[in-house]
C-alpha cells in the first residue's frame, strides 16, 4: 500500500482567497459609485426608467464600472508595501524611465475615453456638445466644443498620473496596532467592519479632492488645447467624420474659441465625475486590501491543515511583498498577542523537520532585526568591490627588446602666446577676478570711477555677499513651493528612513511586526512554554535590541542634514516607529525577565544598558544666544589675560613646583 503523500501549506493557498473577497468588495463599491454617476446623469424625464437598472441607467453603469475596473486592473499589477525612500530628483527620473508610468498613464487615459461618450450621450441636444451641428440649411458642421471637452478628460488623466506617481497612491499602508479580538456580531468581513467607517470618515476629503483636481485639470487642459492640441485635434476629428458626413474639405480652425463659462462649468462637473470613480477605486482599494490578516475573527492561518507551516512558509519567503512576508509577520504579531491556542501550538511544535516552530520563527524575527543593525553599521563605510582571483599567470621569456620608459613628449621651446597664457592661468587659479591683476594705478583708477558712477547703497546691493544672500533667499524660497520643493528637495526623514530600512521601499511595519512577536512571546512563554525552550533565547532579544537602539540614536544625531531641508529637523516617523516599539518590547521583557536575570546569565551591564536603550532621549535645546550688557563686558573685562605677565604677589601664590618651573625657564631657552 503506497504511503500518504503530505501536501507542504503554502502560505498564499490562505492568503489569496482573502485578498480576492477584499478584491471583491473594492469592486462593490466601485459598483455603487457608478450606479449613483449614472442617476446624476439622468435626465429624470421618467420616475422608472431614470434610476431602474435594467434600462438606460443600468447601461451607464455598466460603462462607467468598466472605467474604475481598469484603474482596480492597475493597482493589482503595481501595488507594493512600504514608503518609498528615493529622492524627488531620483523618483522623476525613475518615473520617466520606467514602462510602469507609460502603463499607468495608458488606463487612465482608457478610463477616460470611455466616460467621454457616456457622458455626451447623457446630455440633450441644449447643452451643445453634439459632435456635428447645422447652422444654415442641411450643411453639416464639426463642434469643437466635444473636441475640447475629450481633451479635457485627457489632461485628467494626465494629470491623474502624476499625482498617482508623487502622492504613491500604489501603496498599502499596513496598520500599525496589533488587531484585536472582534465580537461576533461584528466577524462577517466587508461593509459591516471597520473598513466602511474608514471610507465615510474620507468621503468628505476626497469629494473635495475631486473638485480641485477637476479644476486643476481645467486650466491644464486650457494651456495644452491651445498652444499645442487644438490644429492637431482638429485634423483629426474632421478625418474620422468625413466619411459619414458631408464636412468641408479644408481644415483650417475655426476662428473663435469653443470655450465659454457653460463649458467650464461642464467640464468640471465631468472631471469631478471621473475623478470620484478613480477615488473610489482607489480608496477601496487601499483599504480593504490593508486590513489586517483575519477572517472572521480569526487568523488566516487557522483553517489550513498545518497552520505553523503555512505561517513559516510566509515567513520564510524570498520577497518581502504585500502577498509574503508582510502578512505573515503582521499575523505572526497578531497571533503573539491575542490568540492564545496558536501561540501555544508554536510553543508545543518541537517536531519539525527544520527545528522546533520557536527556533524557527526566532531565527527569521532576528533576521529581520540584525538586517537594520547592519545597515546601520554600513552607513560612511566603503563599498569594496569584489575582486575575483586570478590565478598566477607564468612569466614569458622576453623575445625583444624592453620597451622604453623615457618621455615620448617634451616641452617645447616654442613661446606661448597671450591667449594660451589667460587660459592656463584660469586653469591654474580658478575663482581670481581680473582685478586682482591689475596695476596698483588701475585699480585706484577703477576705484574711482566705481565711486563717481555708483552710490554706497548700490556697491553694497552689487557686492558678492548681497548677490549670495540674495540667492540663498531665493533658493530657500522655491524649496518650501511644494512641487518644486518636493523634486529638489533631500529630507532627513526620507535619507535616513533610507539608510536605516533599506532602499527602494522602506516598511517599518515588518520590523515593528517582528519586534512584537519576538517580545510577545517571550512574555507569554513563563506561563505556556512548557518544554522551556524560549527562555534560552532571551538574552539575545534583549541584547539585540538594546544594541540597536542604541546605534540607531546614535547614527541619528551624527547623521547630515543636506543644505535643501529647510526644517532642519531630525526627525523621521517611519524609523522612531520602530524605535518606539522596540522601546516598549524591551521594557516588558526586562520586567517580567529581571528576576530571573542570574538564571538566564543576563550580568547587571546587559540590564544598565537596556534600561539606558528604554529612555527616550529628550531633543537638545538650541542654544540661545548671550546678551551683550554693561556688566558682562565689564566681567570680561576683569578677566586675567593669560598673555601678560604675572605680578609678583599672585606668583608667590602659585604652586612652589610652578614657581621653579618659571626660573629654569631662562636657563633653557639659553641650553637650547
Amino acid at each position: 500500500m503506497a504511503a500518504t503523500v503530505i501536501r507542504r501549506s503554502f502560505y498564499k493557498d490562505t492568503l489569496q482567497p482573502a485578498l480576492h473577497r477584499r478584491f471583491s468588495s473594492t469592486a462593490t463599491l466601485l459598483l455603487g459609485v457608478a450606479y449613483l454617476e449614472a442617476l446624476a446623469l439622468a435626465s429624470w424625464s421618467s420616475l422608472l426608467w431614470s434610476w431602474f437598472p435594467l434600462g438606460p441607467t443600468g447601461i451607464r453603469t455598466a460603462i462607467i464600472f468598466s472605467c474604475g475596473l481598469a484603474l482596480l486592473i492597475l493597482r493589482i499589477a503595481h501595488y507594493h508595501v512600504g514608503v518609498k525612500t528615493e529622492t524627488g530628483a531620483q523618483s522623476l527620473k525613475t518615473s520617466l524611465l520606467s514602462h510602469s508610468t507609460y502603463e499607468t498613464l495608458f488606463w487612465y487615459s482608457l478610463s477616460s475615453t470611455i466616460f467621454c461618450p457616456v457622458y455626451l450621450w447623457s446630455l440633450d441636444d441644449s447643452a451643445g456638445l453634439r459632435w456635428i451641428t447645422y447652422f444654415s440649411g442641411d450643411r453639416a458642421r464639426l463642434n469643437e466644443r466635444p473636441i475640447f471637452l475629450a481633451c479635457y478628460l485627457a489632461s485628467c488623466a494626465l494629470l491623474q498620473t502624476v499625482i498617482h506617481y508623487r502622492n504613491d497612491i500604489d501603496r498599502l499602508t499596513i496598520i500599525k496596532p496589533a488587531a484585536k479580538k472582534e465580537e461576533p456580531a461584528t466577524k462577517t468581513g466587508g461593509f459591516l467592519t471597520g473598513s466602511s467607517q474608514k471610507i465615510a470618515q474620507q468621503f468628505p476629503t476626497v469629494f473635495a479632492g475631486c473638485i480641485r483636481q477637476a479644476t486643476y485639470s481645467l486650466v491644464l487642459a486650457m494651456v495644452l488645447y491651445y498652444a499645442l492640441l487644438r490644429s492637431f485635434a482638429w485634423s483629426w476629428a474632421l478625418m474620422l467624420f468625413r466619411p459619414f458626413y458631408n464636412l468641408p474639405r479644408t481644415n483650417i480652425v475655426p476662428s473663435s474659441w469653443p470655450t465659454d463659462l457653460f463649458l467650464m462649468i461642464r467640464c468640471i462637473w465631468a472631471g469631478a465625475l471621473i475623478h470620484g470613480v478613480w477615488a473610489a477605486g482607489n480608496t477601496g482599494f487601499s483599504i480593504f486590501m490593508a486590513k489586517p490578516p483575519l477572517k472572521a475573527g480569526r487568523p488566516f492561518t487557522s483553517e489550513s491543515k498545518d497552520p505553523n507551516g503555512s505561517l513559516l512558509n510566509g515567513l520564510k519567503s524570498k520577497k518581502p511583498s504585500v502577498q509574503s512576508k508582510c502578512f505573515a509577520m503582521w499575523e505572526l504579531a497578531i497571533i503573539a498577542q491575542d490568540f492564545d491556542a496558536q501561540r501555544k501550538a508554536i510553543f508545543a511544535d518541537i517536531d519539525r523537520k527544520d527545528g522546533p516552530m520557536w527556533s524557527q520563527v526566532y531565527t527569521i524575527c532576528m533576521a529581520v532585526l540584525k538586517g537594520m543593525e547592519e545597515r546601520v553599521d554600513a552607513y560612511g563605510k566603503p563599498l569594496l568591490p569584489a575582486v575575483p582571483v586570478k590565478a598566477p599567470e607564468e612569466p614569458r621569456q622576453r623575445v625583444s627588446a624592453p620597451l622604453k620608459q623615457d618621455q615620448i613628449f617634451t616641452k617645447g621651446s616654442v613661446p606661448r602666446g597671450g591667449v594660451d597664457k589667460a587660459w592656463d592661468q584660469i586653469a591654474r587659479s580658478p575663482g581670481t577676478s581680473p582685478i586682482a591683476e591689475l596695476s596698483p594705478l588701475a585699480k585706484k583708477t577703477w576705484k574711482q570711477t566705481r565711486d563717481r558712477m555708483l552710490t554706497k547703497e548700490q556697491q553694497e546691493a552689487v557686492s558678492k555677499e548681497s548677490i549670495r544672500s540674495y540667492v540663498d533667499h531665493a533658493a530657500s524660497y522655491l524649496l518650501k513651493l511644494e512641487w518644486i520643493g518636493s523634486v529638489f528637495r533631500q529630507d532627513f526623514a526620507t535619507e535616513f528612513a533610507a539608510t536605516v530600512l533599506g532602499q527602494p521601499y522602506a516598511e517599518p511595519t515588518v520590523y515593528i511586526h517582528a519586534t512584537q512577536a519576538l517580545c510577545q512571546l517571550a512574555i507569554r512563554s513563563l506561563a505556556e512554554d512548557q518544554y522551556g525552550k524560549v527562555h534560552r533565547d532571551v538574552p539575545s532579544i534583549i541584547r539585540v535590541l538594546t544594541a540597536i537602539i542604541k546605534k540607531v540614536e546614535g547614527l541619528k544625531a551624527r547623521f547630515p542634514i543636506h543644505w535643501t531641508d529647510s526644517s532642519r529637523r531630525r526627525e523621521s516617523p517611519e524609523v522612531d516607529q520602530v524605535i518606539d516599539a522596540m522601546r516598549l518590547g524591551l521594557e516588558q521583557v526586562v520586567a517580567k525577565f529581571e528576576p530571573y536575570s542570574s538564571d538566564l546569565r543576563l550580568n547587571l551591564t546587559d540590564l544598565r544598558l537596556a534600561k539606558e536603550a528604554m529612555t527616550k532621549p529628550q531633543a537638545a535645546a538650541e542654544p540661545q544666544p548671550v546678551k551683550v550688557t554693561k556688566k558682562t563686558t565689564e566681567k570680561s573685562a576683569k578677566r586675567t589675560d593669560l598673555s601678560r605677565p604675572k605680578p609678583i604677589t599672585q606668583r608667590k601664590a602659585e604652586p612652589a613646583v610652578r614657581q621653579r618651573l618659571d626660573q629654569r625657564r631662562p636657563e633653557m631657552e639659553q641650553a637650547r
